[in-house]
């Protein structure tokens, strides 16, 4: 693919590039996530499976650009980036938490446009029409770190550090406010197999609510619940994996 090779521009990162990938699966950050989160996954899949990590502005190196507030306008926004990927072949698209959202209106806009998704994974997140706002994002400072702290270990550590916070912070309320506001419009859903998971023991999504994914496909529809909460996927990873597998 003439130069996309080499480039992936502002809205994705691909740490183990293959000569000749024939599958490529694009990963979308949680809520306060960045690129780097999907690493480990892009190595370990490396090199049958190609990972494309979306980056979101406002973090990392996009940390001097301001922060997107809606899932539509990160989906809309990231489209620029993944269309030319999949006029070369379907891809398979992965997103946890907020970052399902994400994936889903994305795979939505590639349905419209011709190029459906050859699948869709979306993992702790309940069916856009199950979606909740709980708050978060409108707590008082204090209060949105406990919240968040609650969910992972790995975010508690970043947020107990007060340099990594208030470098955090912006992105976090940011993306706290784009996923607990998000509203899903009657449209496109998608044609191509949708997998949900979710972790046992996630105080954010039931495996009820995740269920209700079925409804926005006409194609195959799975749900997989794993040990684990909110993060479950960090130590059920090679299950995870397994299961990409299986689906591409």
């Amino acid at each position: 693919m003439t130069g996309i090779a080499d480039d992936t521009g502002s809205w994705l990162r691909r740490f183990h590039p293959a000569a000749a990938p024939g599958r490529r699966l694009v990963c979308f950050p949680h809520a306060g996530g960045a690129a780097s989160y999907y690493f480990p996954m892009s190595k370990a899949l490396a090199p049958d499976i190609e990972v494309l990590a979306v980056q979101y502005p406002g973090r990392q190196d996009r940390r001097a650009e301001p922060c997107l507030n809606s899932v539509e306008e990160m989906a809309e926004r990231a489209l620029d980036g993944i269309r030319p990927w999949a006029d070369e072949a379907p891809l398979t698209l992965f997103g946890h938490s907020m970052g399902a959202s994400v994936a889903f209106e994305v795979a939505r806009r590639l349905e419209s446009g011709g190029t459906p998704p050859h699948a869709l994974f979306v993992s702790g997140r309940a069916g856009p029409t199950r979606t909740r706002n709980e708050g978060v994002h409108a707590l008082g400072d204090a209060e949105f770190v406990t919240a968040l702290a609650t969910l992972d270990e790995g975010t508690a550590a970043v947020l107990a550090n007060e340099e990594l916070l208030r470098m955090a912070m912006p992105s976090l309320r940011a993306d706290y406010r784009a996923a607990e506001t998000y509203t899903y419009r009657p449209g496109t859903d998608v044609s191509c197999p949708v997998v949900a998971m979710v972790g046992t023991d996630d105080p954010k999504v039931t495996a009820e609510e995740a269920d209700t994914w079925r409804e926005r496909t006409s194609g195959p529809f799975e749900l997989h619940t794993f040990p684990g909460a909110h993060f479950y996927l960090n130590d059920e990873a090679a299950n995870v994996r397994r299961l990409i597998h299986q689906h591409m």
